[in-house]
């Protein structure tokens, strides 16, 4: 076991699955680069860098280079997938599903269905989503709660590098259709992750820590902030119970609901817009599904309902942090 970013993760992840499996293809845009030119026989590998190095490794037969035309490559991604490949696309930011939102929504989520179990979509779709980064409105959206609201797709959203290895792993050997969400503002993140393949299960939340004083639900880059936050609150008492889902189709609703049964309270904090995000989503099915073991209304910290702000000031204010989520707990555990 060694140290490795979360784009080193996510490297090592595709290229020892492509060494298990010849199955496995990548493409997208600037994965492969160099063709024709004069020098190295390589690309930047993708917006972040995350698979440069499998085309020199792997050759031009299984990674491929794209037209910049997300509903072209992605469309090609899921037909490749309907005859045995097992494809991973690189879109480039989540902000771009618009161009490729047919052959996502109404194709591939839909091949099992449609064909009465009989076909398998076996794709990966890579993006980069979420703020922080001074990207500006058009490169910094969490849309993770749409492709959630959509049957037949699985989103699996990793919150450090360990996670990030284990998750993509399972999504490419998955036979469904995943998105697989990356926080840019976590690309130089660093832990100790194996450097065996490992792969983590769809629809298993990961308990961060536990505690019985109130339950945090987090998403994504929220676990880090929410972890911090709860390591604050330990020095006034308060002792929280933080939960990262991994996935948030399937959603691991047993894990949430344990958890408030326990503790009476909960925080949601989503990145995602308020309006029917994945806090709303949760906070309805704890209303629905543990009402009578709350002890305090459910909390939820998101963004306002804006678009993200490009000037440094207004996004620090934009994206939720450890100071909100820990005025949040400490509001439920005080109610009466």
């Amino acid at each position: 076991m060694s140290k490795k970013s979360f784009r080193q993760a996510l490297n090592e992840a595709m290229r020892q699955e492509m060494e298990r499996d010849p199955l496995v293809i990548a493409l997208g845009e600037d994965i492969a680069g160099g063709m024709g030119a004069k020098g190295a026989q390589d690309a930047w590998g993708d917006v972040l860098g995350a698979s440069k190095g499998l085309m020199p490794e792997f050759g031009r037969d299984r990674i491929f280079d794209t037209p910049i035309s997300e509903s072209a490559f992605v469309g090609a991604a899921a037909g490749a997938a309907l005859t045995g490949m097992r494809p991973i696309a690189q879109v480039m930011f989540v902000d771009f599903f618009g161009v490729c939102g047919d052959q996502i929504i109404n194709q591939m989520a839909k091949f099992r269905y449609m064909f009465g179990g009989k076909a398998t979509t076996p794709v990966v779709i890579r993006t980069l989503f979420g703020a922080g980064v001074r990207a500006a409105s058009q490169h910094s959206q969490c849309l993770y709660p749409i492709f959630t609201h959509v049957p037949g797709l699985k989103v699996a959203i990793p919150s450090s590098p360990y996670e990030a290895k284990g998750l993509m792993i399972q999504s490419i050997r998955d036979d469904d259709p995943v998105i697989f969400f990356e926080h840019k503002a976590m690309y130089d993140d660093t832990e100790e992750v194996p450097d065996e393949p490992y792969a983590i299960p769809f629809g298993k939340a990961k308990i961060v820590r536990e505690g019985d004083d109130a339950t945090i639900v987090a998403i994504g880059r929220m676990v880090q902030f929410a972890t911090k936050a709860a390591a604050a609150l330990d020095k006034d008492g308060i002792r929280c119970t933080v939960i990262d889902p991994r996935t948030t189709s399937p959603l691991d609703t047993d894990a949430i609901l344990s958890s408030v049964h326990n503790t009476g309270r909960l925080v949601v904090v989503d990145e995602a817009s308020p309006r029917c995000g994945m806090a709303a989503d949760i906070a309805a099915l704890v209303a629905e599904k543990a009402f009578a073991s709350l002890r305090a209304p459910v909390r939820m910290v998101t963004p306002p309902h804006t678009p993200v702000p490009f000037a440094a000031e207004l996004e620090d204010l934009y994206v939720p942090g450890p100071d909100r989520i820990i005025t949040a707990v400490t509001e439920v555990v005080r109610y009466h």
